[in-house]
């Protein structure tokens, strides 16, 4: 367990490092994210009004 971060080290000095994007993501991204969910959803349970209460839902817990 010693070794363990003295080689990670090693071995991460020769690539090189993207940076990690910080913020937010855009909305129309999150919305594409979120539409195979939706839809798979609105086939699986009764439908939209089913869809719709737990987006609400998820919305209320969100804060929004």
């Amino acid at each position: 367990m010693a070794h363990t971060a003295p080689r990670t080290a090693i071995r991460t000095r020769g690539r090189a490092t993207r940076p990690r994007r910080t913020g937010r993501r855009h909305p129309l991204v999150a919305t594409l994210m979120a539409l195979p969910l939706a839809a798979l959803l609105l086939l699986v349970f009764d439908g939209w009004e089913t869809v719709a209460t737990q987006a609400s839902s998820v919305g209320v817990m969100l804060g929004r």
